[in-house]
Order: C-alpha cells, then sequence, then structure tokens
C-alpha cells in the first residue's frame, strides 16, 4: 500500500473501537460529547489457538450452555436457506468525487487543479460520471446491473468526525446514546440464544455494527485461521486430543466445571465446524471455483473462506469485515486512493463470481459503505479532508442496479464548507435492507425511522 499520512482522529478512533471489542481492558479517556462505541461492555468468551492469541470469540454468550450450542447451530444450519447481508467498511472516509469522478462538470478541475482523474470507464447513469480506473471491476458489475450505486449518501448536518460518524452508521441512527449496532438489533429481534454465526465479524475484533443486547455473535479471522496447536503433539495422537475437548462439555455437578465444560464444548463444536476449512501446508483446504486476487492483506481471504462457509450451509445471517486500504486520504491521495481501491473491488468482483459459480448469488447482498466523504476541493498536500457525503455501493444479483440519489453537481450540490450534500440517507438504505431484504420490521430496529421514505433495492 501507498504512503498516505491519516489524521490522529483515525487513529484514536481505532484504538477506541478496538478497545471496546477486547472485553475487559477499559477504554481509554473520551472526550465529553462523544459517544460510546456499540458493543462496550458485552462480555466476551475468547478461545485460544496456536498458543498465541484470540482466534475466535464469541460476545454476548454467559448464558450459552452445551446442549443449547450444539442443537441451536444444528437447527439453523438445517433449517430454510436465509438471506446474507454483509458489511463491508471503507475506513477513513473514502473519496466519493474519485471514485465516481464528475469529469464532465467544469467546476471539477478548478476545485482540484492536481488530484483531478481523467478517463476512466463511463458510468452509464450519468454522463457527468466516470469510474475511478481502479474500480474497473465494479464498473464490470454496475455494467451487468449488479451494483446499485448511492453517489452521495449521507445525512443532514453531517459530523466530520470519524469516531462520531461511524458511529452514526454502525447504530443506525444520528444518536450518541446508543449501545447496540444496527444489525445487532436486528439479531436481537430474529436471532437465536445458542448460534453465534448468526452474527460473524470477520477480523480480530467485534465489529460495532454487530453489537447484539441480547444473543450471541463471533469473531473469527478467517474460517481457515481457527486451529490449535500443542507443543511436540500431532498426527493420530493429536487427533484423538481434539476429539476428546468435546467430552469435556459433558454437564457436571461443580460450578466451575460447568462453565469450563460449556467453553470446551463450544470449542470442540466450531472447530468440527471449521475442520473443513483449516490450513494445510500453509494453504486453505477449501478450494475456490474461481481466482481472488493475490495480497498480504486478509480481505481476499476472508472473502473467499466466507464464501466456502456459505457454501458449506452454516447458519449465518449477518457479516461484518473492513476493506483493506487507507482511505483517509489528507495527502499522498492519488496513490493510496488507487492501491486500496484495487484491492477492495477486484476482490468484491471475485467473491461475487464465487457465489455464482456456487449457485448462492440470489441469497447474498453485499452493502459497501464509508463514514463520509472527502471535500471537493483538494488540499495543499496532494489530498483531500473531511467532507459529507460519500459514496455506496450494494452489490449483488438481485439489486435493481439503478442509482439511489442523483449526483447533485458541484455549483449547487456543495455545502457553506464546499462539502457535497446528500441527496439519500443511509437510514433510508437501512430500512429498505430491513424490510426488502431481510423481511422485518425496519421500525422495530431503527429509532424514528417512519419519516423516512424507502428506495426501492430489488428485483
Amino acid at each position: 500500500m501507498s504512503d498516505c499520512n491519516h489524521c490522529d482522529g483515525l487513529s484514536r478512533s481505532r484504538l477506541l473501537h478496538r478497545a471496546a471489542a477486547e472485553a475487559g481492558r477499559g477504554l481509554p479517556a473520551i472526550e465529553p460529547g462523544m459517544p460510546l462505541p456499540a458493543g462496550t461492555g458485552l462480555s466476551r468468551r475468547s478461545f485460544l489457538g496456536h498458543g498465541a492469541g484470540a482466534l475466535l470469540a464469541v460476545y454476548g454468550s454467559s448464558k450459552l450452555g452445551l446442549r443449547a450450542l450444539e442443537e441451536g447451530i444444528a437447527a439453523a444450519a438445517g433449517g430454510a436457506a436465509q438471506p446474507i447481508l454483509i458489511s463491508i467498511f471503507l475506513e477513513g472516509g473514502a473519496d466519493g468525487l474519485s471514485v465516481l469522478s464528475p469529469q464532465g462538470d467544469p467546476l471539477y478541475t478548478k476545485l482540484r487543479p492536481s488530484l483531478a482523474l481523467s478517463g476512466g470507464s463511463a458510468f452509464s447513469e450519468d454522463d457527468r460520471l466516470r469510474w475511478h480506473p481502479a474500480a474497473a471491476a465494479l464498473a464490470t458489475l454496475h455494467g451487468e446491473q449488479k451494483v446499485t450505486v448511492m453517489p452521495a449518501v449521507g445525512y443532514t448536518n453531517a459530523d466530520q468526525s470519524h469516531f462520531t460518524s461511524r458511529h452514526y452508521w454502525e447504530v443506525g441512527a444520528t444518536s450518541t446514546s446508543l449501545r447496540t449496532g444496527w444489525l445487532g438489533r436486528y439479531l436481537d429481534r430474529v436471532g437465536v440464544a445458542d448460534n453465534p454465526l448468526q452474527g460473524l465479524s470477520l477480523d480480530d475484533t467485534l465489529a460495532p455494527a454487530l453489537a447484539t443486547a441480547k444473543v450471541p455473535v463471533a469473531s473469527i479471522d478467517g474460517p481457515d485461521q481457527y486451529d490449535f496447536w500443542s507443543n511436540r503433539v500431532w498426527g493420530e495422537v493429536e487427533d484423538r486430543m481434539l476429539a476428546a475437548i468435546g467430552a469435556l462439555g459433558v454437564q457436571p455437578t461443580d460450578a466451575g466445571l460447568q462453565v469450563a465444560g460449556s467453553v470446551a464444548a463450544q470449542v470442540h463444536r466450531l472447530r468440527t465446524q471449521l475442520v473443513p476449512f483449516q490450513n494445510q501446508d500453509g494453504k486453505p483446504a477449501y478450494t475456490s471455483p474461481v481466482a481472488y486476487p493475490t495480497s498480504d492483506d486478509a480481505f481476499p481471504r476472508r472473502l473467499a473462506g466466507l464464501a466456502a462457509m456459505l457454501a458449506a450451509g452454516l447458519p449465518l445471517r449477518c457479516v461484518a469485515l473492513s476493506a483493506p486500504g487507507e482511505y483517509d486520504t489528507h495527502s499522498n491521495q492519488a496513490p493510496a486512493l488507487s492501491s486500496g481501491l484495487q484491492l477492495t473491488t477486484d476482490s468484491l468482483l471475485a467473491f461475487q463470481r464465487d457465489l455464482e459459480a456456487r449457485g448462492l448469488a440470489d441469497r447474498v447482498l453485499v452493502h459497501v459503505w464509508s463514514e463520509f466523504g472527502r471535500r471537493a476541493g483538494e488540499n495543499g498536500s496532494g489530498g483531500t479532508d473531511h467532507g459529507a457525503a460519500g459514496v455506496g455501493f450494494l452489490i449483488g444479483s438481485r439489486v435493481k442496479g439503478t442509482m439511489i440519489g442523483a449526483f447533485p453537481g458541484l455549483a449547487t450540490g456543495l455545502d457553506e464548507e464546499g462539502n457535497l450534500k446528500a441527496t439519500s440517507d443511509f437510514r433510508a438504505i437501512y430500512a429498505a435492507l430491513l424490510e426488502q431484504w431481510l423481511g422485518t420490521d425496519a421500525a422495530a430496529v431503527l429509532p424514528g425511522i417512519d419519516s423516512f421514505a424507502r428506495p426501492a433495492l430489488l428485483t
């Protein structure tokens, strides 16, 4: 990745979110008025692998027992196929005016004398806009009507703090008081108390949007990374040792042993579910029908593993992960944005093709978002500063593939600070996703949502 100097606010946001997701660490001091991250205080059970850090964490599972876990996951996996929603976060505030650059707007080169782009694929829905060359994969899917674009998505009176604006998107409301994520509240409504895979954070920390109040959710680095290691034990002896973990879950009478047994049972159950995905000679045991980008970043590996998990019938409902790249491009924007955007969009194209090859594409919808966009005018450091409305995408075989909210133009579409005004609201998008894709009452999940008109998302 290219060197890009993000601001101190992004570093602090990362620190606070990581602290909130790691139970027992406590939060660093925060400024008055700043929201606590969603999921703060949620209990966590961690299961250790390779003698190192936590490779799997189950959150909100203090009452999850052996029998409930085994029966719940088995029942969920054997039930009717559920629609899957995948949330992809572009951390830092991605520059929508580069992802879809308004090259046909006469003010564009005036506002960005050194950063203005030229060329790239035409955006068929608005002849002023062109795709960033690094986003050619999205252009391909858009041409197949598998991408819905929100060229100016945000909310009124946009907050330009990474921490606060991200919090709003994570909780589904412009409120600093909510402690559960919008997807977490959906799972509290429709989920079960014995299936932590219903909400999966493909990361080493909990995605705040998945933070629940009632049901368990899980975090893993990837299905191929969940494994165990014992010093000088291998082969048949190791297999027998790992299989014996499950026997520890037989409920003893001692209260302390009951807790230990329950944890052991969860380890055993999830280990056996993920055995088909484990690394063999440094490579995942599963195969993909398509080629994913090769990278040191975990993103394409996680997407490939996710497709394999879905193909195996694991009972997932909502999945969250962060995209690669540095999107807080205050300086050195051109190479930094291109690098992250290329890997992100190429990986998403491979994931869509993977789902199509497996016959799963009609069940999966991907939502790509960022906490805000960038200012229309460039700064003096070869970058852009925090803005308001940004760009977002819905990707899948069942999306309408037509724009939600028009591009407002630079002459009349900027606010008094030179930031792009929103023409669609992220809360309306969430409401439509809940009702039209996930089939639940948005008003029961999102506070104050009744006043928002829902756009049509699906064919």
